[in-house]
């Protein structure tokens, strides 16, 4: 049996069930979800959600969005729809492989259907670094060779015209996130996170619009410890849900 935690997010808002070892919601999962600009009605995909945290803190906050979740592993999908029904969101959860046409169009992620898509895809791919022998903690940080051009196509090919597009990555591959993505967005708007004033970045925030032809904006930084190593005011009111990056 999979040993298993519940944990509370954004101010105890969001009731969260999941495994307790592999990748595990955190830090990125409430900063990808506070620069997601969900409005009334919009249908809001989260690509890779594993378990579900990003799509229900975003639902925490607009409650009259359509949720679709894709995720590819069945277990973590279940714990997704225990989610969704523990937090009253009545989500979509599409168990598919976003990197195969036929397996997203089986799982009914139709193309040019989403007005925001958000991911948190996995930030290294094979033979870039040694991979976990954690099947699941693998297969959260690792893609096939080429895959991170490949995730990036189909999460962009499922937004419709004007559709926004939203990321967390590794701040080391920025340039190559933004090369892809000049493919097919505009209107990119790049934060870099930092885990303290004097560090370099370790993470960045991405956004864009599918077709635009604005050019890029560099946003403030994010600094989430201060000089005692706790959060920031910043850092600690987004982790309450008493805040955003919008």
């Amino acid at each position: 049996m999979v040993e298993i935690t519940e944990d509370l997010l954004l101010g105890e808002r969001v009731h969260l069930v999941q495994p307790a070892k592999g990748h595990r919601a955190g830090t990125d999962a409430v900063l990808l979800a506070a620069s997601a600009p969900a409005m009334p009605g919009d249908v809001v995909v989260d690509v890779g959600a594993a378990t579900g945290a990003v799509g229900l803190m975003v639902a925490a906050r607009e409650k009259k969005g359509r949720f679709v979740f894709v995720e590819r592993d069945p277990a973590l999908a279940e714990f997704c729809r225990r989610n969704c029904q523990d937090n009253g969101v009545e989500g979509q959860v599409a168990v598919a492989d976003v990197l195969d046409k036929a397996s997203r169009l089986a799982a009914g992620l139709n193309p040019e259907g989403a007005d925001l898509v958000l991911t948190n895809p996995p930030f290294l791919e094979e033979g870039q670094a040694r991979i976990s022998p954690d099947r699941g903690r693998a297969a959260a940080h690792a893609l096939p060779a080429g895959g991170l051009e490949a995730w990036l196509k189909a999460c962009t090919g499922l937004l419709k015209p004007k559709g926004r597009f939203v990321m967390i990555h590794r701040a080391d591959r920025v340039a190559e996130c933004l090369h892809i993505l000049e493919k097919w967005l505009g209107g990119l708007e790049l934060r870099f996170v930092h885990p303290s004033a004097e560090k370099p970045a370790i993470r960045f925030l991405i956004s864009g619009i599918k077709g635009s032809r604005a050019p890029l904006s560099i946003l403030p930084p994010l600094i989430l410890n201060g000089p005692d190593g706790q959060f920031t005011l910043q850092a600690e009111a987004l982790h309450r849900g008493e805040a955003n990056l919008l």
